[in-house]
């Protein structure tokens, strides 16, 4: 399983790679930000460059995971065609945008707590004791909060070793943000964000490739992780109790069912996580696209403004939702698709709206 692990992140890394690569080449869109769904926006961006009838012109498209955070910072210093974060841009913070960001919703994914134990092949685990393990009060795996909602499975008398991200990271912010909704000790002790003060607690580590690879490393360890990776490396997640007090793995159904709703907002920007479908995994989230609405700023032509829009198209639409299913994330319900769809034709060039103007060739 572990050299699975190694695998997985060095082939992510490879494409990552050779996609930064391509960036040479002048008829790229480039963008950056959060890890989480980097697997999905490189296999999709890999697919797009050979589709020869959505996109004909061969344009690339070239993803830097760098982090939630510094995808919004590279947009607001304009670096990069389009930014990622699997958390949505509050009110204030959209006021201190230099210009209209729309958000434009992806895919759906979940956050799980992975875990290395190869003796506990499933694990239920409740927010209590997720708290109780970044607080160091829970320091083994035999300790007796764990083995109450374990009855039947025997563990060991291991040290637990919690993982977590060291750089600003939508994945932290989903996770702490449903950590404090459900556990008031949570909120008190640590708090929500892009990045959360776990102390001297547990190790530190880069992005979900890094906290992935520690977790597959280090016998005995835990963390919080896009389930695409727990699911693409074989990584056991612990099965977490969600809003109806049932415990849920994440799996592509369960974490599609946060997603069964009537209310998406016409921005896009929604919470899904402690869906109260009783069957639903809690942390699900759905991961966004940052642009700036009006897209003439800083000499940006109208070729590369309609390629944008074609690229955020194409990744919203059926061709890319298998490249999501590929890569162990749940493609968008339709009516989340048709409002991604309308954020995207309501971007503008020069105050005109951009899909009823002609690129010149």
């Amino acid at each position: 399983m572990f050299g699975r692990a190694k695998q997985f992140i060095s082939t992510v890394a490879l494409a990552l790679g050779t996609l930064l690569f391509s960036s040479c080449n002048s008829s790229i869109i480039s963008g950056a930000g959060a890890s989480f769904p980097s697997p999905f926006y490189i296999e999709a961006a890999k697919q797009y460059a050979t589709d020869s009838e959505s996109n004909p012109d061969g344009i690339q498209v070239s993803y830097g995971a760098v982090g939630s955070g510094a995808g919004i910072r590279n947009l607001q210093d304009y670096t990069v065609d389009f930014g990622a974060s699997d958390v949505f841009l509050s009110d204030s913070e959209m006021e201190k945008m230099e210009q209209e960001v729309l958000h434009i919703s992806t895919c759906i994914g979940g956050i799980v707590m992975a875990y290395n134990l190869s003796e506990v092949p499933v694990l239920n685990l409740s927010p209590e004791i997720i708290t109780g393990i970044y607080l160091g009060k829970i320091t083994s795996w035999d300790d007796p909060m764990i083995a109450e909602v374990n009855p039947d499975v025997e563990l060991p008398n291991k040290p637990v070793t919690p993982i977590y991200r060291s750089d600003g990271s939508g994945t932290t912010a989903v996770f702490s943000s449903y950590m404090c909704e459900v556990d008031p000790e949570w909120e008190t002790q640590l708090g929500s964000g892009k990045s959360v003060d776990f102390g001297t607690v547990g190790l530190a580590a880069k992005g979900n490739p890094g906290v992935a690879g520690n977790i597959s490393e280090i016998d005995g360890s835990i963390g919080y992780i896009g389930s695409e990776y727990s699911l693409a490396l074989g990584l056991p997640a612990a099965r977490l109790k969600n809003a109806s007090g049932n415990y849920v793995e994440a799996n592509m159904n369960s974490i599609s069912l946060s997603g069964e709703r009537d209310d998406f907002p016409d921005d896009t920007r929604a919470i899904l996580a402690n869906s109260p479908h009783p069957d639903a995994y809690p942390i699900s989230t759905m991961t966004w696209i940052l642009v700036y609405k009006e897209q003439a700023y800083h000499k940006r032509s109208l070729r590369e403004a309609k390629a944008l829009q074609d690229w955020l198209l194409y990744l919203v639409g059926d061709e890319a939702a298998v490249s999501a299913s590929k890569t162990h994330y749940s493609p968008l319900p339709a009516s989340a698709q048709e409002k991604a769809r309308k954020v995207i034709l309501s971007m503008t060039y020069n105050g005109k709206n951009l899909a009823q103007l002609n690129a010149p060739k």
